[in-house]
């Protein structure tokens, strides 16, 4: 067994200078040299000789991307690629293969692969390759601090971060999606300071603070004289963010004329304030932002279904904190810390029962909730050392823990494991056997304590 080349600490993607790379290869020679070469260039790199050990290490690693061999036992480069598109949807995967024939290109081309290399690597081209998958992964440094106000260390938010980071570059449309609290307008300003319009105007407007009359003002701008009280021309949010972006908040509750009103716009990139007779022309990029579902306001007929799809052109989909719980450490260190700064106070800090509440703690309102906490707590606080106590009172009822315990997280991870095998093996229970190096009757015994039939994943 080739041994695992050793790597830094997972960090977020605008901090890694290189990026991290998974290489799968049977021929322990050859997964040994392309260790060594990747390495040498600055990749985080794990070794793994199967597809297998590589799924083992999809989520462990994070790598931004996947160099594997075309020919393996149990599952080929093929199989491991149709899993990683399916767990990993826009991870970039090379394929090796000592055996370059023109049907193994069009197979891999076909199914969706990055690149094809056929052995012995050229290390030139393998390198060339390697910079444009991390270049889609969004780790080429344009812009150092685009993602810096958001605070993670969670695998869901690195995937949407990742997304976030590929999709900036273009002037396509992206919907953020999540609870309140979540963090959309945040990502929205990443997306932003990620973009060649970075240098230009970001705006942001909630769809549900104001009156109709109002935002559409406010939208798309009045002239002098328009109505009653337009002593003077105003110029709309669209004109003020041109060059640049617009995210419309909570677009869900934008009333429909002004839906329609918006929808001519998108489609016509321009604008006709109110009371103008001549349109005006606009180069505004577009984020929207909703923590209702759109479908079920489509077919209860309160949005308009063809704006869906003229705003829906990417979903970025933020989870909400109890799905992140490891980054509730993280925030809160930054919430005390930027508090102390803006007090120009000691920073307090939590004790450790204190924290194991608030990772506990459901958290309904999200990163928002958890930073008023804290704020409540420092201010309340009358030593430096914020109390288990304080933090349960601040929190109410909600604060009894809703992590699992021990076993059952155990037994949850290996119902996973064991489904995952079998969706892989299309329910060949040998095959998922000798993936997960347990003989035949032990695998079928595993199979029936967690009450999973083969046949269902046929």
């Amino acid at each position: 067994m080739v041994p695992q080349v050793s790597h830094r600490p997972l960090a977020k993607p605008s901090n890694r200078e290189h990026g991290r790379i998974l290489v799968v290869d049977d021929d322990p020679g050859l997964l040994r040299l392309l260790s060594i070469r990747l390495g040498a260039e600055g990749y985080d790199i794990v070794a793994v000789e199967s597809a297998a050990e590589a799924l083992a290490a999809l989520p462990r690693f994070r790598p931004d991307l996947v160099i594997t061999d075309l020919r393996m036992e149990n599952m080929d480069g093929i199989g491991l690629l149709k899993e990683i598109q399916r767990q990993r949807p826009g991870l970039c995967v090379l394929l090796l293969t000592a055996h370059g024939t023109i049907p193994d290109a069009v197979e891999a081309t076909q199914s969706g692969a990055f690149g094809f290399l056929t052995k012995p690597i050229d290390k030139e081209q393998l390198l060339d390759y390697v910079r444009r998958a991390m270049k889609i992964s969004g780790l080429t440094k344009t812009v150092d601090d685009w993602n810096t106000d958001i605070v993670t260390r969670s695998p869901i938010m690195e995937d949407c971060l990742q997304q976030a980071r590929m999709v900036a570059d273009t002037d396509t449309r992206v919907l953020l999606t999540g609870e309140s609290g979540t963090g959309k307008e945040l990502f929205a300003k990443a997306i932003h300071r990620a973009s060649n319009r970075r240098d230009n105007a970001f705006v942001a407007i909630n769809c549900s603070a104001m009156p109709e009359n109002l935002l559409e003002s406010e939208l798309f701008g009045h002239e002098k004289g328009a109505f009653t009280g337009a002593h003077r021309s105003h110029k709309g949010l669209f004109q003020t963010a041109d060059g640049g972006t617009l995210l419309l908040d909570e677009i869900g509750d934008m009333p429909m004329r002004l839906q329609i009103k918006l929808l001519r716009v998108l489609q016509e990139d321009q604008i006709r304030p109110f009371g103008a007779t001549e349109p005006v022309p606009i180069n505004t990029r577009v984020i929207s932002a909703t923590h209702q579902n759109l479908n079920d306001l489509m077919m209860g007929r309160a949005f308009r279904e063809d704006l869906f799809y003229r705003l829906n052109v990417v979903n970025i989909h933020l989870p909400p904190l109890r799905s992140r719980r490891e980054d509730i450490p993280l925030l809160v260190e930054n919430f005390l810390l930027q508090i102390a700064n803006e007090t120009q106070q000691e920073r307090k800090v939590y004790a450790p029962e204190a924290v194991e509440c608030l990772v506990a703690n459901e958290w309904p309102g999200n990163v928002r909730q958890l930073y008023n906490i804290v704020r409540q707590n420092v201010a309340l606080s009358p030593t430096r050392i914020i109390s288990p106590e304080q933090v349960r009172t601040s929190i109410g009822e909600q604060a009894a823990s809703t992590l699992p315990s021990f076993s059952d997280a155990r037994e949850e991870f290996t119902r996973n494991y064991l489904s995952q095998l079998l969706q892989i093996t299309g329910g060949n229970v040998s095959q998922a056997a000798r993936l997960a190096k347990r003989n035949r009757t032990d695998f079928y015994k595993l199979l029936g304590r967690h009450q999973l039939n083969p046949e269902h994943f046929k």
